[in-house]
Parts: C-alpha cells; structure tokens; sequence
C-alpha cells in the first residue's frame, strides 16, 4: 500500500483520537533502529544465486519509515516490505538520501517490476502493481547483478525457503 494513502487513512479513522494518531504516526525526523534482519537470496534467469541480509519491515510504521534518512544501503543489504497478501504496492522516496532499486515481488516469489536508480526525496510515486512485497536495495544492484523481471526470490515469507 501506498505509504501516503496508508498514513492518510489511518489520520482520517474515525473513532481514532488525534493523541493517539499523532503518537502513533509522527512525522519520522531521522532514521529508524535497524529492523531485524532475514537471509533472502535472488535466484537469477542464468542460474545464479545472489545472497542478501535484509531488514524485515513488517508493520505499518516501519513500513512507512522505510529507509528514510539513511545515507546509504550496504551492497548485500537492504529492506523488505513484507506486505503479508498481495496488494498493490506504491512507494515514493521521501526523506530517502541514498538511490535504491526497488524490486516488486509476486506471492510465488517471482519479481514483477523494478524501479531502477529510483531519485532520493523525490514524491512522485512508483507504482509496482499489486504484489506481495517490495524489496529495496542500493541502487545499481539490479543492474550489477543483471537482475531482471521473471527472476525468483527466495525467502520464507513466499513460502520457499532456503
């Protein structure tokens, strides 16, 4: 979901009081805590296998802060945004300092869209369609590591675990 349409329908409940929602979602001033991390590999169309840790961004609020704020994304790390059923998937670069790649990842693990060298604090949104998570790594790493629309990931949240 898209981190803007998240946050406005969770600030636009009813029954929600404004303590709770400013507590809730504050607007994010500086990185958050590292999220705890998960093996996840990228299966590539040749055959080979790419090995990655990556933070797990599970909640709402981890998901909207994203990577917010940090200067850069370590060559074999990044984040997933586990977005638990597929839905559509919108992401933007607010307060985001370093380039990324943003992978977009079917539930069966199959990457269906990349954002390539996405533009740091840029709002306009990327739009992956509908899918079960979104994967961000350091821009270029699609490109390095001749990553490419089809290729599977393997991680226990599509159900293929290492």
């Amino acid at each position: 979901m898209n981190r803007r349409v998240l946050l406005a329908a969770l600030l636009s409940t009813p029954g929600l009081a404004g303590a709770v929602r400013a507590q809730a979602f504050r607007e994010p001033t500086g990185p958050q805590p590292e999220l705890p991390k998960e093996k996840l590999v990228i299966v590539t169309h040749d055959g080979k296998r790419h090995d990655f840790s990556v933070e797990m961004a599970t909640t709402p609020q981890q998901q909207m802060v994203g990577l917010m704020f940090r200067p850069s994304v370590p060559a074999d790390g990044g984040m997933l945004f586990d977005w638990e059923v597929p839905r559509e998937s919108q992401m933007w670069m607010r307060n985001t300092v370093a380039s990324l790649d943003m992978l977009f990842i079917a539930a069966d693990g199959t990457i269906r869209r990349i954002a390539e060298r996405t533009v740091p604090y840029s709002l306009a949104v990327i739009d992956g369609g509908k899918v079960r998570a979104t994967l961000e790594l350091a821009a270029g790493t699609a490109e390095r590591l001749d990553i490419r629309v089809g290729d599977r990931v393997l991680q226990r949240i599509f159900g293929n675990a290492l």
